[in-house]
């Protein structure tokens, strides 16, 4: 356990040491033209909303993230210093004024001199060098002065130097006063009290003081080092330190900044090891420093004598580049023998001790791997099989087209090589590589393989799909069995295998997928479900010695990070910044020891160490920068810092006349160094429902508004996929003239006034329209009394030809109803003849019976017949009630005179009442005979005319 324990150690030291050696940090270099202002920055300073101010030649630099912008001194000149206080005052000091910024009505910076508030024998002032702001007061430092103001910015005292002031530096709220032959002070209770009784200070200009304990302090000189005060004592601090300073800087990790004259930045330790230099060799654009800032997220600024570059120091990637002596496109990295081998596309590198890397001869090329094998650090190359060895690369006799090693499962001194055209066999023996076959049976290009817990052989073919191959056992030959869709996978195309946790897993274009001995398929890998979507397209997937998995994905790059417990915990948006920067032609992924990994780059490689991910980007506020009415030229109406928002509770919207209610917002996040990254969300409340999509243009422009109380937000997104906390702004569109309340009043009266006179004017027109209308409406009454009439009887007359339409549709019906009775007692009277002729026939009693009944039964179904009834219904309506009527006025009449009276009716001849009464022609005479005699009929009338008429 203890050796464990010291070889965590040994490795932890070894990772700080080659960390401190490898790479530059990410950075930026602003010119002169670029944020438009003079080439010398004196001072830096932030505010809380992240917003950056710098002294600069021209004047007042403020940056916004996106944007420059610069405010003047009355006087045009010079500003020396900035500083803010904790309401986000901009104090400043410059040649000849002192004083502060502060927005006005408008949000706009304007100036205003304090100078006026000093003693009339002060005010003739030449350079204002300082402003340092205490917990009590507010102090400006010239040569000769040093004038002290109150919070209220209100004067309190000064102290004038006996020779001259030559420099001021501000310590844990303590500042320290260089005087010319007298050494160093300190400010306390409006007294300077010396520091130390050595001569040492007297003739050195003091560029720097940090404080590094209680009573412990570095002090930089610009010409003879750095030197250590404690207890009034002092001595040097770093004797090896011999560049000019011009300023120094406590980080917040505890290193310390040195910004030189000719020799560019120095990062140390707080025991004075080296850990960084950057100058115009290595990434930056000026090697002057004049002044160093380290802002809210951890990024360094530097003031040059000629431009501004942001450090990203913060950040846990660093480059390695042209600027550490490599050149090309990274492929493949190695940790070998405490040295870091880099393979681009023009060879193999090495990182030497100087932090430089120095090319390997004879490695001129292309590179895709290199691998440390049995002490010996194999190179993949485009050209063959390459050992190095010292400072060269000796080719080893085989084929060209080699991409990667492996070694063999169960044969510690046999490589397991991929080539262009197949797999081939190498040995290590006695500290020689040699070339031993190609295994025959498969020829597919082998970028990528990996080796199964069996000793299988996996290869992933990048359009034809993955590859099972199985070695015979004299290591000669494979067989191979070929997966596609068929087998699980989603297609042939961009798969690719790789060990983690000491099994394989794939990558597809469906997500992860892992195989399934059992059913010789594919199916999806369930733990990694948790960490990707299912359509997640991996690139690349590394897993380093501590178990963390980085990968490389279609849109994300990042690293699973293995916790204590066996968890893991995704990292992923600060990789946001190296996609755009990764290799596009061949991801790779190399470890060089747990936590630390190399990224291949377009232009060298990224490193990126685990233990220093710590990085957290301040979450700064969306700000609305300017506001602008639009028309032929622009007006200004709003110029707002970040400080000096309006806030919509206290504050009146600002009123726009309605002729210019076209309006254009600009917006910003001080995120540095991501102004291609933002992205921004607008919303016009009033106009739009809210918010609408994320777009990448911070500018947002409405036209022709109605009169209305609007209220504009915004927010943005960062590189990081933070969401910033929006702004709002409030504003109101004032209505046309002609849409005022004043106008409506005048509308109003308007409106009385010709309303009285036209009701005058309507009221004479009624009353003789009314005497019209009553003359025409008796006419029109009229007319329309004799069109009723008329239609009327049009309607009589029509009501009448449908009752006789009626009628003559129940005269058919009853028609029809007789003609079946009769046609129906026809043939019952026919076949009860029948039966009768063969009654009289027959000679066999019983079948006499028989027939006997049955006529029975017909003449008693044709008593009982029921029709009758149905007749007598459709008979009174056609006849208008014929019979109700006739029965009522003849009540002695029998049903059989009823039924004789309505066929009389009917018109029907004798014989086919004969049928209907089921009697004989003569009983049908008789019955009409009797019938005369009930109804007192006269010889002379006529039965059935009598029947008709009635």
């Amino acid at each position: 356990m203890k050796k464990v324990y010291l070889l965590l150690v040994f490795l932890f030291i070894q990772a700080t040491i080659i960390a401190q050696d490898i790479g530059l940090p990410f950075s930026k270099y602003y010119s002169s033209q670029e944020y438009q202002g003079g080439i010398q920055n004196y001072a830096i300073t932030q505010s809380a909303k992240g917003l950056i101010y710098i002294a600069n030649n021209y004047g007042l630099l403020e940056y916004d993230g996106t944007t420059w912008r610069r405010y003047a001194l009355p006087s045009g000149a010079k500003l020396r210093h900035v500083q803010l206080d904790e309401d986000g005052q901009i104090y400043v000091t410059g040649q000849g004024d002192f004083g502060y910024f502060e927005p006005n009505h408008i949000g706009q910076l304007t100036f205003h001199s304090l100078k006026i508030k000093l003693p009339e024998a002060f005010r003739n002032l030449e350079e204002v060098w300082k402003v340092y702001i205490t917990s009590e007061e507010i102090i400006f430092c010239t040569t000769k002065q040093i004038f002290a103001f109150d919070k209220n910015q209100n004067y309190k005292y000064d102290l004038t130097s006996k020779s001259s002031f030559e420099s001021f530096h501000y310590q844990n709220n303590q500042l320290f006063v260089n005087e010319v032959s007298s050494g160093l002070y300190i400010l306390q209770n409006g007294q300077l009290i010396s520091l130390t009784n050595s001569n040492v200070l007297i003739d050195n200009l003091i560029t720097g003081v940090l404080q590094l304990s209680g009573n412990q302090q570095i002090i930089f000189t610009r010409d003879e080092g750095i030197f250590e005060l404690q207890n009034q004592e002092i001595k040097k601090w770093k004797d090896s330190f011999q560049s000019s300073v011009n300023t120094a800087l406590r980080l917040k990790n505890g290193n310390i900044a040195i910004g030189t004259q000719s020799k560019g930045l120095f990062i140390l330790t707080e025991r004075g090891e080296n850990l960084l230099n950057l100058n115009n060799n290595n990434g930056l654009n000026n090697n002057s420093v004049v002044s160093l800032f380290e802002d809210l997220s951890g990024n360094l600024w530097i003031g040059h004598n000629n431009g501004i570059t942001l450090i990203e120091l913060s950040k846990p990637f660093r480059k390695i580049n042209q600027f550490s002596g490599l050149t090309g496109t990274g492929y493949h990295s190695a940790l070998f023998n405490d040295k870091i081998y880099f393979g681009t596309n023009n060879g193999v590198y090495v990182q030497n001790t100087d932090s430089k890397a120095n090319f390997i001869n004879n490695s001129n090329g292309q590179v895709y791997q290199l691998k440390p094998i049995q002490n010996q650090l194999l190179v993949a190359h485009n050209d063959g099989v390459f050992v190095i060895k010292g400072n060269e690369a000796k080719k080893i006799e085989g084929p060209a087209g080699i991409w990667n090693f492996q070694r063999l499962k169960n044969h510690p001194n046999l490589i397991l090589v991929g080539g262009y055209n197949g797999l081939y066999l190498y040995e290590i023996s006695n500290q020689q590589v040699r070339f031993l076959k190609q295994i025959k049976g498969f020829s597919e290009s082998s970028r990528i393989i990996e080796q199964d817990e069996k000793g299988n052989i996996w290869v992933a073919h990048g359009y034809k799909g993955i590859y099972r191959l199985q070695l015979n056992q004299a290591l000669e030959a494979v067989s191979v069995t070929a997966f596609g869709p068929d087998s699980g996978l989603p297609t042939n195309t961009l798969n690719n295998v790789w060990k983690v946790a000491n099994r394989l897993i794939f990558t597809t274009q469906a997500g992860i997928f892992k195989f399934n001995e059992s059913d010789q398929s594919f199916e999806r890998d369930p733990f990694f479900l948790n960490y990707f979507g299912a359509g997640d397209i991996i690139h690349y997937l590394q897993e380093d010695q501590l178990g963390n998995i980085y990968f490389i994905a279609e849109n994300e790059a990042g690293v699973l990070e293995k916790k204590v417990d066996g968890s893991f915990v995704k990292h992923h948006q600060i990789f946001n910044q190296l996609l755009p920067l990764l290799n596009d032609d061949l991801q790779n992924i190399a470890t060089t020891r747990g936590n630390e990994v190399l990224f291949a780059a377009n232009e060298g490689f990224i490193r990126f160490s685990l233990n220093q991910n710590n990085y957290q980007p301040n979450e700064f506020p969306t700000l609305i920068r300017s506001v602008f009415l639009t028309g032929a030229v622009d007006s200004l109406i709003f110029d707002g810092n970040a400080y000096s928002i309006p806030k919509q509770a206290n504050q009146k919207p600002i009123k726009i006349p309605f002729q210019k209610a076209n309006i254009r917002f600009e917006s910003s996040n001080p995120t540095p160094n991501n102004e291609k990254d933002l992205e921004f969300q607008f919303w016009l409340e009033g106009l739009e429902e809210g918010y609408g999509e994320w777009i990448d243009k911070r500018e947002k422009a409405y036209t022709n508004l109605r009169e209305d109380k609007y209220t504009f937000h915004v927010r943005s997104r960062n590189l990081y996929g933070e969401l910033a906390e929006e702004t709002s702004w409030g504003f109101e569109v004032l209505p046309p003239w002609y849409r005022s309340q004043v106008a409506y009043g005048i509308y109003f009266l308007l409106f009385c006034v010709l309303g009285f006179t036209g009701y005058l004017s309507v009221e004479k027109k009624y009353q003789k329209r009314a005497r019209q209308l009553k003359s025409a409406s008796r006419k029109v009454i009229e007319a329309k009394n004799s069109e009723l009439r008329s239609s009327q009887e049009e309607l009589e007359r029509l009501r009448n030809e449908k009752l006789k339409q009626e009628i003559q549709l129940k005269d058919k019906e009853l028609a029809a109803a007789t003609m079946h009775l009769i046609t129906k007692n026809g043939f019952i009277d026919h076949v009860k003849g029948n039966l009768t002729g063969i009654i009289k026939k027959s000679k066999n009693q019983e079948v006499k019976n028989e027939i006997q009944k049955v006529i029975k039964n017909i003449e008693k179904n044709i008593a009982e017949d029921e029709d009758w009834e149905q007749f007598e219904i459709h008979f009174d309506q056609v006849h208008g009630d014929f019979m109700s009527r006739f029965k009522k006025i003849h009540e002695n009449l029998s049903p059989q005179e009823i039924k004789l009276s309505a066929y009389l009716r009917m018109n029907l001849s004798t014989k086919e009442i004969a049928y209907l009464m089921n009697i004989s022609v003569r009983g049908v005479e008789i019955a009409r005979y009797r019938l005369r005699k009930k109804l007192n009929l006269t010889r002379e009338d006529n039965l059935q005319e009598f029947i008709l008429k009635f």
